[in-house]
């Protein structure tokens, strides 16, 4: 099977991103997010407040968290000891869609779906009717936020079609099943986008993070705010940084937007994500060998070829058939799996960088940590060391302070630290 080693050539060119270009996004990423600040209709930002700021590390007491995002529901019993540390007491995973039911699609109704929350909190607490517990709840879909405790869903995601919800508000409908299910000892205090709560997860832990980011499936940033002009002091905004739009996509970017199921929105994220690099890799292997028809690797299957392991060599023969047999072009694909991951990294550095340079005004950057959840930047092979590689090329000596941490249960843990500052403060 033939091999186009021009376009081969034309792609990875395109791919190599150089300092000037990252360095470029980084100040593009600063302008758009402070013109969003201002309401500017220039902004692609969308700059969300989220009507909370970072716990102070000394929060103690029991309290639930919701962690409401997909198909599996997440309840549990935090326990905060107020020396930035904490404990899972316990921890109730409960999935929406069986072979017996379905509450996602539009057979459900608003009842179905919150009754089955509330009993997957009440699960959580052993059945306990009695003692007072304040809840947090982390609901990673579109919402318009009013204050910590209010948040109207703006329109479903994720396959996600059960009527009587949009429009509504997301906690009081949960309170009101808890009532309904004998549970009214249950306060939700607090709701939230799982990238505030990675953020208030960290901050507990360590004072110095400014910075929280989910870099999986999709691709999201939020930072402490501490302008007066965001409508309070001090409050964390969701950037929702993934509709980031002021940077020149390849033409293989615009052919994947443009078959993507929402065109010219969330430019960024469909050049960073795990949703859209494994479609992108499919893509670009499909016009490298002319296919007949286009391939479907995963980020899984990105990360297994990448690491050259025995599962690529399985993958390849599935995917492609007798192509794996040429090694030479296995390891070109290989290469383009590793340029289109490390472009992925350098870009998210470049939004990490523009936030700094925000966050530290006319002054230095402080050494801090940034937060961060989610499978690539966990799993993905050359991502952390390029995200690392791309700040110091964009800052110089200012990187050497910043730490990248991996949070994990992050949207879970900072529910409860949410429903701690929610009440504390």
């Amino acid at each position: 099977m033939a091999f186009n080693e021009v376009l081969y050539k034309e792609i990875m060119e395109e791919l190599d991103i150089s300092k000037e270009f990252i360095t470029d996004v980084a100040g593009a990423f600063r302008w758009d997010l402070e013109q969003g600040l201002k309401k500017s209709e220039y902004s692609s930002l969308p700059m969300l407040p989220s009507f909370i700021g970072l716990p102070a590390g000394n929060e103690k007491g029991e309290y639930l968290a919701v962690d409401f995002g997909g198909t599996n529901v997440r309840a549990s019993v935090v326990r905060l000891m107020g020396n930035s540390t904490f404990e899972v007491l316990r921890w109730v995973e409960k999935p929406l869609v069986t072979a017996e039911y379905n509450l996602i699609n539009s057979s459900a109704s608003s009842d179905d779906l919150f009754d089955f929350l509330a009993e997957a909190v009440g699960e959580a607490v052993e059945g306990d009717r009695e003692k007072p517990y304040f809840l947090g709840h982390t609901f990673s879909f579109g919402t318009e936020q009013k204050d910590i405790n209010r948040a109207r869903l703006i329109k479903w995601a994720k396959e996600f079609a059960v009527p009587g919800v949009e429009g509504e508000d997301i906690n009081a409908l949960l309170e009101k099943a808890l009532i309904r299910k004998g549970f009214g000892n249950i306060k939700p205090v607090a709701i939230l986008n799982d990238t505030v709560a990675v953020l208030l997860a960290s901050a507990y832990n360590y004072p110095d993070t400014r910075i929280g980011c989910i870099y999986a499936t999709g691709y999201n940033t939020c930072y402490m705010e501490v302008m007066p002009d965001v409508g309070r002091p001090a409050c964390i905004i969701n950037m929702e940084s993934g509709a980031f739009s002021k940077m020149i996509p390849s033409k293989w970017d615009l052919e994947l937007d443009r078959a993507s199921e929402q065109p010219g929105r969330q430019r960024l994220e469909k050049m960073v994500s795990g949703k859209y690099i494994g479609e992108l890799f499919s893509r670009l292997t499909k016009e490298l060998l002319d296919l007949s028809q286009k391939p479907s690797f995963s980020t899984v299957d990105m990360s297994a070829i990448m690491e050259n392991s025995s599962e690529s060599v399985k993958i390849f023969v599935d995917t492609l058939g007798n192509v794996a047999e040429d090694e030479e072009i296995i390891e070109k694909l290989r290469n383009l799996a590793k340029a289109i991951t490390i472009r992925s990294a350098r870009i998210v550095a470049a939004s990490w960088a523009g936030t700094l340079w925000h966050i530290a005004g006319s002054g230095r950057v402080e050494p801090q940590h940034i937060a961060v959840d989610g499978s690539l930047f966990q799993h993905m092979p050359y991502v952390q060391e390029n995200v690392r590689r791309a700040l110091y090329e964009i800052m110089g000596a200012e990187a050497g302070g910043l730490e990248p941490v991996l949070v994990k249960d992050g949207s879970s843990i900072g529910a409860a630290i949410a429903a701690a500052v929610a009440t504390c403060h």
